[in-house]
């Protein structure tokens, strides 16, 4: 049963219940609608029977591991998935994300920054569902997917094959942490995810080309030791 609200329904599986109440409270007052689950299983039949656009999904979960749940989602829904999670270890974000998680938030975090990052996750996947736009801006960045041109301001940016596609990627998924082993594999090929220097130093590249100050990037950001976001403004 969904709760208050007439926004979109948010499936909450998380085995705490001090930590559900806050959330749903949370959520409620911003109109979201809740269905919550104190459990893996219980959790994926919540999202088959509510179809919700978002989960917020707890990895140490009674009955399984939220790793394991994002999986089995994967394997029939592209529902936007948060991890949140006491596990603050790189290990344990990158193995969610490239189990299919869209972004991983550590406990503690502020209701701002929760709410921040759905809105971002909502934005993506309604871009995702409606008919591709050749065309994506984000406040004086352009980039021309059909021409594959890039500009910021108005003026051309030149940007070499390999610096374009992995520009291109981070566009594809704007907002969604991009690993550094999806990044490698993407753009170089399976055989590559061990070269992170390859990462590095295009993306040094990439930021020279488009951000004002390279070294405080405002769109091209690093997520420490996990991978790559093009920020989306909240």
């Amino acid at each position: 049963m969904t709760g208050r609200g007439t926004g979109p329904v948010v499936v909450l599986v998380e085995d705490e219940p001090q930590m559900r109440r806050f959330l749903r409270v949370a959520l409620e007052a911003e109109g979201y609608r809740t269905v919550e689950a104190p459990t893996a299983a219980e959790g994926l039949q919540q999202v088959a029977g509510h179809n919700p656009e978002l989960v917020l999904l707890d990895l140490g979960l009674p009955d399984g591991d939220g790793v394991d749940v994002t999986r089995q989602l994967r394997t029939w829904t592209t529902v936007p998935v948060i991890v949140l999670s006491a596990r603050g270890q790189e290990g344990d974000k990158i193995a969610a994300l490239d189990a299919g998680a869209d972004d991983y938030l550590t406990k503690p975090f502020s209701t701002g920054e929760l709410l921040a990052r759905m809105r971002v996750a909502l934005r993506r996947a309604e871009r995702r569902d409606t008919p591709a736009d050749a065309v994506f801006e984000l406040d004086g960045l352009r980039v021309d997917r059909e021409r594959r041109l890039v500009s910021v301001h108005g003026a051309e940016v030149r940007l070499t094959p390999t610096e374009y596609r992995l520009l291109a990627l981070l566009v594809q998924h704007a907002g969604k942490v991009l690993t550094h082993r999806f990044l490698l594999a993407e753009v170089w090929g399976p055989g590559r995810t061990a070269q992170t220097h390859y990462l590095r130093v295009y993306m040094q590249q990439l930021r020279e080309k488009l951000e004002a100050d390279p070294a405080r990037p405002r769109w091209l950001r690093t997520e420490p030791g996990v991978g790559y976001r093009l920020h989306v403004a909240s």
